[in-house]
């Protein structure tokens, strides 16, 4: 089945030409950064049909003459044909958003031959633009959206709003080809994971792509506030919702959480082809915290560190050795982990964040290697 890539054309392939929007002359005329470089290696490395889609208002009326229109679009295709980047069919709707034309995007009167064709596979083909209606194109469509959003103000509330219903439609906002070129190349490393017992229920969602966002609750304030760290520092997304045994003691939901994290990661990370695989951070402040990570598949960890008070917040001290054995065994990591200061606070905050630092290294991929980090063959 065939996937594809509905890609918008002003503000996604070109920029777009403000204050009238309508590209109808070569003055107005300039690229997106890097369309060419990425576009054409998303052509030539994956298997995708390229279909542009294009929202031009008025076209063919007096505001708007074809003889104005044409000649630079015709450039803009040549353009993109030179460099081997060839769409197989240019959809434009002429219409004004008063007309509330089924064609016009975010409706999908224009794409009927690919919804009723069992030889496309929608469900795993993208919407590429820049505005809030190629979302809601993608939604429509019952694909995904990649988002370019050069608006972080998101145009008031109305589109803020719009958003908050898109959520689960975006899976990559961003302003940059490059990432665009790496998603579609690699995928995101993105799982969803339950591990329930008799003495805990935890839900993981984990997004090692992410940009950052924590959404945590374990019951344990001071040990959401450090996995909050994890998720910022380290920029995953990061859900964790654990309900347990708190009326016994926190040990059980530290030391499962701390389990469940561990088999997400080693999840999400079951490709190591183009992996770093190594990490480390060495953070100061009046704490001075080390923390080595090799997602090499072996587990094992060091550990020194000490911590006079017996409780930081309602987090027993003892259970942060717990947390990071846990994590080590389940994600099956090495990790070696030292500090040294004088506020217990501030020192388990300094791990915490080497630690997500640390991650962030580890975790990155070349999209352009093939390449296993290890000498084994197998990781």
């Amino acid at each position: 089945m065939k996937r594809v890539l509905f890609i918008d054309r002003d503000g996604t392939l070109i920029n777009e030409a403000p204050p009238t929007y309508q590209l109808d002359s070569f003055a107005k005329l300039t690229f997106y950064p890097h369309i060419f470089k990425y576009m054409n290696r998303i052509a030539a490395e994956l298997d995708y049909e390229l279909v542009m889609v294009s929202n031009q208002d008025g076209l063919g009326t007096s505001i708007f003459p074809e003889d104005t229109f044409w000649p630079v679009h015709n450039f803009v295709m040549k353009s993109l044909e030179n460099e081997d980047i060839h769409f197989t069919t240019v959809h434009i709707d002429r219409t004004f958003p008063k007309d509330n034309a089924p064609t016009r995007k975010p409706g999908i009167g224009m794409f009927t031959q690919y919804l009723n064709n069992t030889d496309y596979d929608i469900a795993n083909s993208y919407v590429i633009g820049d505005r809030i209606t190629d979302v809601q194109l993608a939604k429509n469509l019952g694909c995904k959206a990649i988002w370019i959003n050069n608006d972080p103000n998101l145009g008031g509330m109305e589109i803020q709003d719009a958003r908050k219903e898109l959520e689960k439609v975006i899976v990559l906002e961003t302003t940059e080809w490059k990432e665009i070129y790496e998603f579609l190349k690699l995928g995101l490393r993105k799982v969803i994971h339950e591990r329930n017992t008799n003495e805990t229920n935890i839900h993981i969602e984990l997004n090692l792509d992410g940009s950052g966002k924590a959404n945590i609750s374990t019951g344990v304030g001071f040990f959401d506030h450090m996995l909050d760290q994890v998720a910022r520092h380290g920029k995953i997304d990061l859900t964790i919702q654990t309900k347990g045994d708190l009326h016994i003691d926190e040990h059980h939901t530290i030391e499962d959480t701390a389990i469940a994290l561990g088999e997400a990661f080693a999840k999400a990370l079951a490709d190591k082809r183009g992996l770093e695989r190594y990490g480390f951070a060495l953070p100061m402040d009046e704490a001075e915290a080390k923390v080595l990570i090799d997602f090499g598949g072996r587990n094992w960890l060091v550990w020194n560190a000490e911590f006079k008070r017996e409780k930081i917040g309602e987090m027993p001290t003892e259970m942060f050795f717990h947390f990071f054995k846990s994590f080590s065994d389940a994600a099956r990591c090495n990790l070696n982990i030292e500090c040294k200061g004088d506020n217990e606070h501030h020192k388990i905050e300094a791990i915490f964040k080497a630690f997500a630092k640390a991650i962030k290294m580890a975790v990155k991929r070349d999209p352009l290697s093939n390449y296993l980090p290890s000498t084994k063959g197998v990781l």
